[in-house]
């Protein structure tokens, strides 16, 4: 349980650092971050669910590149008050989240 808070918690601040950093997305503090996180993970788990593991966010190469910005991008219809994103700030958090990920994982293991 506190490994999964702590992972939503990590994911939260690299979104508002995404969000400080990158134009065309905007999160609304952390607790708009902290959900944000929540559901685009949710949305993840959904993707890998139904299309399998090959097509999933957290698959490397251009495949997880393009479904985490998809994934990304749907997240703000479902929040809108809290999570504002263009198609090119998308495409730009799926590469930096991509990046950061790979120095620090969030995911669970």
């Amino acid at each position: 349980m506190l490994r999964t808070i702590v992972r939503f918690v990590v994911s939260a601040v690299v979104l508002l650092v995404v969000a400080w950093l990158l134009p065309g997305i905007s999160v609304s503090g952390f607790w708009g971050a902290l959900v944000a996180a929540a559901v685009i993970a949710l949305i993840g788990w959904v993707v890998e669910k139904v299309m399998g593991k090959e097509i999933s966010p957290r698959s490397h190469g251009i495949v997880g590149f393009v479904t985490a910005a998809v994934v990304i991008y749907l997240a703000q219809f479902l929040i809108p008050n809290y999570l504002n994103v263009s198609i090119l700030g998308s495409l730009l958090a799926a590469l930096v989240i991509g990046l950061v990920d790979t120095v620090v994982p969030t995911e669970l293991r």
